[in-house]
């Protein structure tokens, strides 16, 4: 572009200032701009604005086309490049911020123009809990800022300790950096209170930017609502951003936050919510139609971040389709057991046992602070990451409880001290640290291994240094990272639970119970970044949250894939809810959260379904036995070819009724802990489907090992197979009778009625492939499972199987329909019948003292 046309393109984007593109398009009209000139700069600017708008990520659905008017950061800008010059400072290396500045551009992008005359946005932003959301929306707080938005108000949490913390980020890195272009309706230590002249903040005379942050409470919203109502008249030029922190949080479906954040907005005749969230099930779950905060204009995916420690890294998860089994792990060897018998010591049994309550220090909590001293200890050692340190003791939402645990620890943290040099507390010590770092070798994280010996010399300063701290809505003590390094085990409830950083977290003690999967997953403050203590993290935990955070961890994975996929199908946000809403995995999510019969959506097709969880008591599993016996005697009857590939411990018996199939399901009995394996469900779509003209036929499939060269299992008179080996997931307490194997089918069984070479097929491919060879075919695999089933030496986190007797795994593989899959609805509960719930405490949202 000539000079000429450059100089005019700068005047162009200096009338972007005060105007929409459109309104400075005809500006340059009115100016006498040649029509030639004109169409450049426009084609130019739109091309900037285009880079942004088709970002490899995030993934963005947005409605109607909307119009992305952001071309990025300026060189006149004062916000965001004092941002970047502060994530230099914090050793930020040029990709992260990159990334950052990419995905804040793509959100400002969304939001409209702030000279645009009137405005009503309403977007969501998905991220991964502790990943850096803050930071996402403080950057396009800067940017929104940059480009002329001049109110900020941003809804940090229900408690005081999230307000307060992301009131002094937000001052650290948009406040301190440029005070002449910013005023503050709050502070760190006070929240909003009515302030007697609204022209000071908003009239013409005053220029700067004007932050709030605010709890999510009734009474303080109901104040800052009132007060931007009396200053309505000067409120038509003030284009203002909502930023609402853990929107899945009191936002939805609460008779007292939503109206009022809606009455805020109604305040505000240029105004844009935008949501932040890591756990988006009921922000989208929200009905589209109704006048609500349900993001209509845009959704954004944020990637996950590198270094990121989330569920999965630390929980492993079970296969989703299209995935091979054999390629996941089991997560990293950090999670340890507590008891069942040790729960009743740290969190009273009911509500009526809360007054007297007196923890204990049992052997597991005991292990834990220990562990987290030396931990702080060797992190000295290494003298690199993160200066604080943080363990967490999260028992109960019950304040009485957290404070019952102050004097125990403080007895144990002075005879720790008083103790150190004596032999037997110091061989003790030792060898649970030479324990806990031969599980978890350092070179896996690239970290250099620690001695006890060299951790030791930093102990007594470290157990001087560290402070008991109670963190909860009624106390005074709260942890404040603002003033040196702090050493501290925090003893807390709801104010630790939700979006509060934990700098430095190593070592947590979790018993909790709730029934919500994504409350349970904002619990987790254990994800996020560990730079330089990678292999140091542990978590204390009951074997059954641990299989909860497993769950877990496979139904995230599957929500946030499917919400990319969906993000490049749906039109905008508002089919997108359609989509989202029929997702099998909701089932689960659904049914614990409303602990309660609610109905649900589901359609097989294109899926593979298997059993990981079993009963191993023997009356149960005989009973499988029979009903796969059964099966197999039938189906050698009726099947139109039987293959016999006994010598590689399979056989195929081909074109087998499907009522024979519902009938084995009828027999068959699935694990109740698995409700994606609902028999009554499977059948009924099946039924569906046979009413389509498919799944008519099916292949039943035995997959063993090749028969003859051990003992074999007879499935019927000359169909014999030897036993598979699927090892349990070690715990240190299981539950009497149960196991969990992870993972039955491999990618190669999956294809075991296919012909032609299947061998090296890649899971999308196998798909394909039974789409063109058996469209209409469904496939049942049955497993012998061997009931010792020791694991390989190589697998740390596996025990063997030591069921009573064998056991019957089954697979089920549903080709992928070439046209519309069948739905079928049923009713699915969680059985919570023998869990302690503790709901998440709301009072928070409605009291006075704010």
């Amino acid at each position: 572009m000539p000079d000429g046309i450059d100089d005019m393109y700068e005047t162009f984007k200096a009338l972007l200032d005060t105007f929409p593109p459109s309104e400075a398009v005809k500006r340059l009209e009115q100016f006498g701009i040649d029509t030639d000139v004109i169409e450049k700069i426009r084609e130019r600017h739109e091309s900037e604005a285009l880079r942004i708008k088709e970002l490899e990520e995030p993934l963005a659905v947005v409605r109607d086309n909307r119009i992305t008017w952001y071309t990025g950061p300026q060189p006149k800008d004062k916000c965001w490049p004092s941002i970047v010059e502060l994530l230099h400072k914090d050793g930020w290396a040029e990709e992260p911020i990159h990334s950052l500045d990419d995905s804040s551009s793509r959100v400002v992008s969304l939001l409209n123009h702030p000279k645009e005359k009137a405005f009503s946005t309403r977007g969501l932003v998905v991220g991964y809990v502790q990943s850096g959301k803050t930071t996402n929306f403080t950057s396009v707080m800067a940017k929104a800022a940059d480009r002329g938005y001049k109110l900020f108000i941003v809804l940090a949490g229900v408690h005081n300790g999230l307000r307060r913390q992301t009131q002094a980020r937000l001052v650290q890195q948009l406040v301190e950096p440029n005070p002449s272009l910013w005023s503050q309706l709050t502070g760190l230590e006070k929240d909003f209170t009515p302030h007697e002249n609204p022209a000071s903040y908003f009239g013409k005379n005053n220029r700067t930017h004007v932050l709030c942050v605010v709890k999510k409470n009734a009474t303080v919203l109901r104040k800052l609502a009132t007060w931007l109502a009396e200053a309505s008249d000067y409120l038509d030029g003030c284009p203002a951003l909502i930023i609402d922190d853990e929107a899945d949080q009191a936002t939805v479906a609460t008779t007292s936050i939503n109206p009022l954040i809606l009455s805020l907005m109604a305040n505000l005749p240029r105004s844009a919510y935008v949501g932040y969230t890591a756990s988006p099930f009921a922000n989208l779950l929200i009905d589209p139609s109704a006048e609500n905060l349900y993001p209509k204009d845009f959704i954004v995916n944020l990637p996950k971040p590198q270094g990121h420690f989330g569920t999965e890294i630390l929980f492993g998860r079970y296969a989703l389709d299209g995935e091979d089994p054999e390629e996941l792990d089991d997560g990293h060897d950090m999670i340890r057991s507590i008891p069942r018998t040790d729960v009743s010591a740290v969190r009273p049994d009911t509500r009526a046992d809360v007054e007297d309550f007196a923890p204990v220090i049992t052997d597991s909590l005991r292990r834990s602070v220990e562990y987290f001293w030396m931990v702080t200890a060797a992190r000295r050692v290494r003298g690199r990451g993160n200066p604080h340190n943080t363990m967490l003791i999260h028992t109960s939402v019950n304040t009485t409880v957290h404070n019952s645990f102050r004097m125990p620890l403080e007895r144990l943290r002075r005879r720790t001290a008083q103790a150190l040099e004596e032999p037997g507390l110091r061989d003790e010590l030792r060898s649970l640290w030479n324990e806990e770092t031969s599980r978890v070798p350092a070179a896996d994280f690239g970290e250099s291994p620690v001695s006890f010996d060299q951790l030791a010399v930093e102990l007594p300063a470290v157990l001087h240094n560290c402070r008991v701290i109670m963190d909860n809505s009624s106390s005074q003590d709260r942890l404040d990272y603002e003033n040196g390094p702090v050493t501290a085990i925090a003893v807390g409830g709801n104010t630790l639970s939700r979006g509060l950083t934990l700098e430095g977290l190593s070592v947590s003690y979790f018993v909790r119970s709730v029934s919500a999967y994504d409350t349970l997953l904002q619990m987790g403050r254990w994800f996020g970044f560990r730079h330089g203590y990678a292999d140091l993290p542990r978590i204390w935990m009951t074997d059954e949250l641990a299989e909860w955070f497993r769950h877990l961890a496979t139904v995230e994975t599957e929500m946030r894939r499917d919400i990319d996929v969906y993000m490049t199908e749906a039109e905008s946000p508002l089919t997108f809810a359609v989509r989202l809403r029929t997702h099998p995995a909701l089932r689960v999510t659904a049914a614990a959260k409303m602990r309660d019969a609610v109905t649900a959506a589901s359609s097989y097709g294109g899926k593979r379904l298997q059993t990981h969880f079993f009963h191993t008591d023997a009356e149960w599993l005989e009973g499988n036995i029979r009903a796969a016996r059964d099966l197999t005697a039938v189906a050698v009857s009726q099947a139109e070819r039987i293959e016999d590939r006994r010598t590689s411990g399979r056989y195929v018996l081909r074109g087998v009724p499907h009522t024979v199939v519902t009938s084995f399901l009828s027999s068959y009995r699935f694990h109740e802990r698995s409700p994606e394996n609902d028999a009554a469900l499977i059948s009924d779509y099946v039924r569906k489907r046979v009413a389509a003209q498919s799944l008519r036929k099916w292949n039943i499939a035995i997959v063993g090992t090749p028969a003859g060269q051990g003992e074999d299992f007879e499935f019927a008179p000359g169909v014999s197979v030897g036993r598979v080996n699927r090892a349990r997931l070690d715990t240190t307490n299981a539950t009497p009778h149960f196991a969990d194997i992870k993972t039955l089918m491999s990618r190669r069984d999956a294809a075991v009625d296919l012909s032609g070479d299947t061998e090296g097929l890649t899971e999308k491919e196998i798909t394909d492939e039974r789409r063109k060879q058996l469209p209409d075919t469904g496939l049942l695999v049955l497993y012998p499972i061997d009931k010792v089933s020791a694991p390989h030496p190589s697998k740390k986190l596996r025990a063997p199987l030591n069921a009573e007797t064998h056991v019957i795994g089954v697979g089920l593989v549903f080709p992928k329909p070439g046209d519309g899959d069948s739905e079928v609805r049923g009713y699915i509960s969680a059985d919570l019948s023998n869990v302690t719930i503790e709901e998440e405490d709301f009072s928070a949202l409605v009291r006075d003292d704010a």
